[in-house]
């Protein structure tokens, strides 16, 4: 049986449409890789920065708050008390499942209506079961204002006394 050699007869017009699909398919396949690859490389060049909003609060002149009121300050997630021993900023985050609690000013506390947890106006746990009293930020007064810097974590105890 003599061998044919494929080569040297003359190609179907089929087979070259095939041929062509097929490298076409190939190239674009490729050129879409590349592509994605440079959209990557450019997105890693430019600068991908998350700016945080400013955890400093300006409220009010103290002289302006009698003692006994709550500032709430929804947005924020924080109250400021003024307490007969001086001002507290203190977080509106339960301490047991991080929900937002509200302040009840007939009753004069703290409480979360999503699990019963009470706290009292200086945030300690009177009821629920909140593991822990409500921490509280740093008050200073500057240029004669009250600031609240949520970024600073302060003792239980803090008060600023003005």
């Amino acid at each position: 049986m003599a061998l044919i050699d494929d080569l040297a007869e003359a190609t179907p017009q089929l087979e070259l449409d095939r041929r062509k699909a097929l490298g076409l398919l190939g190239s674009g396949a490729l050129a879409l890789a590349g592509l994605g690859t440079s959209i990557v490389g450019v997105q890693y060049l430019w600068p991908n920065v998350l700016f945080e909003e400013d955890k400093r609060y300006k409220i009010g002149r103290p002289e302006d708050i009698p003692v006994g009121q709550v500032v709430v300050l929804p947005r924020e997630k924080i109250y400021l008390v003024h307490l007969n021993e001086g001002f507290a900023a203190i977080t509106a985050v339960c301490t047991h499942l991080g929900c937002m609690t509200r302040y009840e000013s007939e009753e004069r506390r703290f409480f979360c209506p999503c699990h019963g947890s009470v706290y009292d106006l200086e945030g300690n746990v009177t009821g629920g079961p909140a593991p822990k009293k409500l921490p509280r930020f740093q008050v200073v007064v500057d240029k004669g204002v009250l600031m609240i810097d949520a970024s600073k974590v302060m003792d239980p105890d803090f008060v600023l006394k003005v």
